[in-house]
């Protein structure tokens, strides 16, 4: 129903910045709801951030919180994180991801309220 594109990827020095995009397809995307998660080889993967339909409740990981800022422009159809002061711990690759429920609590975190992934895309933070 809906088709996420992510790019954005890349390798940075610790310290450094990066912008993830994520472009949808499909059905209107302001009726999705967004997040960003991210998978570390060997590990599971985790929830990163999300942004309601109209976009002004972000919501973080403590891990990213006051260091990663997720937007969207759904005129754009267009989801964004820009990852500032980025840490070696922050290498992974990184998923967009979409729902069209409408989940309460601390459910929406989790990578199993969502429907719809992106391919993932690198991001390498050198030390």
């Amino acid at each position: 129903q809906v088709q996420l594109v992510e790019s954005g990827g890349g390798l940075v020095q610790a310290g450094g910045s990066l912008r993830l995009s994520c472009a949808a397809s499909g059905r209107t995307f302001s009726s999705y709801a967004m997040g960003w998660f991210r998978q570390a080889p060997g590990k599971e993967r985790e929830f990163v951030s999300t942004i309601t339909r109209s976009g002004i409740a972000p919501y973080y990981a403590d891990s990213v919180k006051g260091r990663f800022t997720i937007s969207r422009d759904n005129a754009k159809n267009t989801m964004y994180l820009q990852m500032n002061t980025l840490k070696p711990e922050d290498t992974a690759v990184y998923y967009c991801a979409a729902r069209l429920n409408y989940c309460v609590g601390s459910v929406c975190y989790a990578k199993e309220a969502y429907e719809y992934w992106g391919q993932g895309t690198q991001v390498t933070v050198s030390s």
